[in-house]
C-alpha cells in the first residue's frame, strides 16, 4: 500500500516534493497545508488530486508520513505533534537554528521511537554513492582533503525569492542553505569535522545574512576542509566540492555532476541525466520508502543533521 504523506509547508520545496512524491508509486501527498493562502493554491494548481486541509493538524491525522518545509523556526511543535502520533517524520534541512532547541527537539524525537530522517539531497545520490565506492577500492589513495567552492552573484537566487525568509541572517543564508549540503557530504566521506577557523562576513543591515564565508575544519585524522563562499558580481552561479586523493581526485558542480582527475583536467564521469533534480529525488524517495520499514538505507540521521548544524552555526557566529 502507498504511504499516506502530509505535507506541511508550500513554498519552493513543498511544492517541488509534491509534485515528486505524485510521481512516485510508493507515496500518496494528498494532506496539505500552509498558513499562506497564496500557496495553497500554488499547490492546488500543481496537484489538483491532493487537499488543503483545514489545519496541520488535520494534516498530520490523516497520514502516515509528515513531510515539514516549513522554515526551521516554526518547524518544532508540527515535528513533536506528528512523532507524539507515531507518525513517520521526512524533515527539511536545517534540522534547525538554535542549538539548546534542536538537542532537546532530538532528544524528545528519540524518545517517540518513530522513523525520522532529514533531506540532504545528497545522501541516496549517485554522486556520494559512486565516491564512497571509489575510496573503499582504494582508488582514490589517501584522502587529503576537501574545497568547496561557492560563488553567487545574489541571495537568494533568482529561484528562491518566492521563500523571503532565505535572504534573512535569523533563518536563511547559504551556510545554511547550501555549504550544510557539502558539509554533509564531507562528514560521509572523511567523518566527523571540527572547526578550526572561520571568519563570515555580515551587510550593514543587521538583519541580512552573510555575504562571505571564509573556514577551515579538520576530520579527527587531520584532513582539511576549506571553504571559500562569496555573494556578489555578475557571475554564473558556481558550486563545486572537490575531494582530493593521492592517486585521483573527484570534482562535483552543481550537487551532482561528477568528474576525475589524475593530475590533468577534470573528466566527467558521465553524461548527466536531462533532470538531475528529478533523478536525486526520485532516489530519495526510494530510501525513505526502505527507511519506513526499518531497512538499510542511505537517508540523513537526525544526529548527522545535527551535527552539521552545529558547525554551521559555529561558523556563521565567527565575524569579522
Amino acid at each position: 500500500m502507498a504511504i499516506k504523506v502530509a505535507i506541511i509547508g508550500l513554498g519552493i520545496m513543498g511544492q517541488r516534493m509534491l509534485t515528486h512524491m505524485r510521481l512516485h508509486q510508493n507515496f500518496e501527498p494528498d494532506y496539505l497545508w500552509d498558513p499562506d493562502e497564496s500557496a495553497c493554491h500554488q499547490a492546488m494548481i500543481l496537484d489538483p488530486q491532493s487537499k488543503i486541509m483545514n489545519s496541520a493538524s488535520d494534516a498530520i491525522s490523516k497520514a502516515d508520513l509528515v513531510y515539514l518545509a516549513c522554515p526551521p523556526a516554526v518547524r518544532k511543535p508540527y515535528a513533536l505533534a506528528a512523532a507524539a502520533a507515531g507518525k513517520a517524520l521526512f524533515l527539511e534541512k536545517p534540522f534547525g537554528i538554535n542549538l539548546d532547541d534542536s538537542a532537546k527537539l532530538m532528544a524528545r524525537l528519540q524518545a517517540h521511537n518513530v522513523p525520522v530522517a532529514v533531506n540532504f539531497t545528497q545522501a541516496s545520490g549517485a554522486a556520494l554513492t559512486d565516491l564512497l565506492a571509489a575510496k573503499d577500492r582504494g582508488e582514490m589513495g589517501d584522502l587529503l582533503g576537501v574545497d568547496i567552492i561557492l560563488t553567487y552573484p545574489a541571495w537568494p537566487r533568482q529561484w528562491q525569492k518566492g521563500a523571503d525568509w532565505l535572504r534573512f541572517r535569523a533563518e536563511g543564508g547559504m551556510t545554511r542553505e547550501v555549504i550544510s549540503h557539502f558539509l554533509f557530504f564531507t562528514e560521509r566521506v572523511l567523518g566527523p569535522l571540527s572547526l578550526v577557523s572561520a571568519h563570515t562576513t555580515y551587510p550593514d543591515d543587521p538583519s541580512l545574512c552573510e555575504t562571505a564565508v571564509l573556514a577551515r575544519l579538520e576530520s579527527k585524522t587531520g584532513q582539511a576542509v576549506s571553504i571559500l563562499a562569496t555573494i556578489g558580481g555578475v557571475q554564473p552561479d558556481r558550486q563545486e566540492f572537490i575531494v582530493k586523493g593521492t592517486k585521483s581526485s573527484r570534482r562535483f558542480t552543481d550537487f551532482h555532476k561528477d568528474a576525475i582527475s589524475d593530475g590533468g583536467a577534470f573528466i566527467a564521469l558521465r553524461e548527466p541525466p536531462k533532470d538531475l533534480r528529478a533523478i536525486s529525488l526520485k532516489a530519495q524517495l526510494d530510501d525513505l520508502s526502505l527507511h519506513l520499514v526499518a531497512k538499510p538505507n542511505r537517508l540523513a540521521t537526525v544526529e548527522e543533521a545535527f551535527r552539521i548544524q552545529t558547525l554551521v552555526e559555529s561558523i556563521l557566529a565567527k565575524t569579522l
